[in-house]
């Protein structure tokens, strides 16, 4: 078994993604967020992604309907269904293989359930790993301004979840920042100003660290603009088909970084937008100030 077989089955399976990383490139992270707290034999650490289907976002994005189309096909059946079951047949086969693995899905801690730990020097359980860090090490793409994922062939478009195996494999290159232009369409276009960009934190791999925006998900957790909240996953809200992620994609698609084109572009109409309220609030500015630099 090597590399290119793992990602021609991974591909059969249904995966749209599928980056590799290696054990060092977690050695900085805190064991309550490292894979390696899970599987301290892991030799390699595959991200598999899945896309979130542009036509799941459109009744967010006229702001006609969110449940069936988003919060099912872009959201919770995506990951407890789809992409479970490419991570599940992935996991399958490499113990086929002779190989160990362990699959994981992408869950945010925050808000997530602790217990104590089970002997001293051991992290508390749950162990959830930073997904976003798993796939920049595993140089699927980089984390945006916004503090979304962004690959070069979705943009703000798709969900990961992890299996860690002890099978060695050759890891992907990581990716630098490419995709981003910190344009600051993300914080403009977030009716409850929850994206604060004069106030940068620093994520991702050493050696390839980027700087995004402050997010305040307590404003975000009140977000009536497409954030979304799935059972089981905590307190941070999804924000994909908010209006930030969704002024994301739009930039992305307009500049020609998203590898996944259309005949037609995703924004159609002036979007809508709420305060936290529900109260209708005018967009006029949002429109005029996504083409602004952000003040540093």
């Amino acid at each position: 078994m090597d590399t290119a077989e793992v990602k021609q089955k991974a591909k059969e399976f249904g995966a749209d993604l599928l980056g590799i990383a290696s054990p060092e490139r977690f050695a900085s992270v805190k064991p309550q967020r490292s894979p390696l707290a899970v599987f301290p034999d892991m030799k390699s650490a595959l991200v598999v992604g899945r896309r979130i289907l542009r036509g799941a976002m459109r009744g967010v994005e006229e702001g006609t309907n969110f449940h069936s189309t988003y919060s099912t096909f872009g959201y919770r059946w995506l990951e407890d269904n789809f992409l479970a079951r490419t991570t599940y047949d992935l996991t399958c086969w490499l113990e086929t293989q002779g190989f160990e693995a362990v699959p994981l899905f992408g869950y945010c801690e925050d808000g997530m359930p602790t217990g104590v730990p089970v002997a001293p020097g051991k992290p508390e359980p749950n162990v959830i790993v930073d997904m976003d860090y798993a796939a920049h090490a595993a140089g699927l793409g980089e984390i945006g301004l916004g503090g979304f994922f962004l690959t070069p062939e979705y943009g703000t478009r798709q969900r990961f979840a992890l299996i860690l195996t002890d099978a060695k494999l050759d890891a992907d290159p990581i990716r630098d920042k490419s995709i981003c232009s910190d344009c600051g369409a993300c914080v403009a276009a977030c009716p409850l100003q929850a994206i604060d960009a004069s106030h940068l934190e620093t994520v991702g791999v050493p050696g390839h660290q980027i700087q995004v925006a402050h997010i305040d998900y307590e404003i975000c957790n009140s977000c009536p603009n497409g954030a979304m909240k799935g059972p089981g996953r905590g307190t941070r809200p999804d924000r994909c088909a908010a209006a930030c992620g969704r002024m994301c994609l739009t930039k992305l698609e307009g500049a020609g970084k998203c590898g996944n084109t259309f005949a037609q572009t995703f924004r159609k109409r002036t979007p809508w937008a709420l305060d936290s309220l529900k109260r209708p609030v005018p967009v006029a500015g949002i429109e005029a100030g996504c083409d602004q630099k952000y003040a540093k």
